[in-house]
């Protein structure tokens, strides 16, 4: 009984937190908040990031980066959408006292549900997946491009709000997952990239050699 009045509590604090970020509206931005939810509108962002990885961390690197990002992508849409169908809540452009109180509903409503939001787990597991492949260039620092790739992330969840798509529980919920899928993963390929990619091979002797002849290490002298 406690339990579900928490839950009421929480779910009716969620909706007023919403609408009042919802509320923020006019031509201008609704265009703008549009734009940021359009998946189709991130695939130059990827791209871009897709380059320069190749040009800063070369092909190998690169590759192993890449496909933690695109695990941690499909790892997110899949875990999202079992607990969108297991919680079973629904979208706030589905809710009577939601577009009652005003809710500005700016895209096609799209599926039922909505907890948790793909689009925040996404965008933050593919920013956390590209600030931990780009820290294998050790000779940069990449500050801003970590405080605008996290910017990014959070501006795309936000639009979630803004469209009429989600609570702001879902997004802060889908960035958290997104953020630790993202980190995992992220990690997962640094892990891989120093054991295979960035070993010392060990100096061998040649055949026939005695081991005082094998290559000496330079004086530092």
């Amino acid at each position: 009984m406690v339990c579900a009045s928490v839950i009421g509590t929480l779910h009716q604090t969620d909706q007023e937190l919403t609408l009042a970020i919802n509320s923020w509206s006019a031509p201008w931005s609704d265009i703008f908040w549009t734009t940021m939810s359009d998946i189709k509108f991130w695939i130059p962002a990827y791209i871009l990031c897709a380059v320069f990885l190749f040009k800063m961390l070369g092909w190998k690197k690169a590759l192993f980066v890449l496909a933690s990002a695109a695990l941690a992508f499909g790892m997110c849409d899949q875990v999202s959408n079992l607990v969108k169908h297991s919680v079973s809540r629904l979208r706030p452009c589905y809710s009577f006292p939601m577009l009652d109180g005003g809710l500005n509903v700016l895209e096609k409503r799209g599926g039922f549900f909505g907890f948790f939001s793909a689009h925040a787990a996404n965008a933050f597991s593919f920013a956390v997946c590209m600030i931990l492949g780009f820290s294998n260039d050790k000779a940069r620092s990449y500050k801003a491009f970590r405080a605008g790739i996290l910017s990014w992330a959070a501006i795309v969840s936000i639009s979630r709000i803004f469209v009429g798509k989600h609570y702001l529980g879902d997004v802060l919920v889908g960035a958290l997952i997104g953020i630790t899928i993202g980190y995992l993963l992220g990690s997962l390929s640094n892990l891989l990239i120093r054991k295979y990619l960035e070993r010392i091979p060990s100096p061998t002797i040649q055949e026939g050699s005695s081991p005082s002849e094998s290559p000496s290490i330079p004086s530092q002298e």
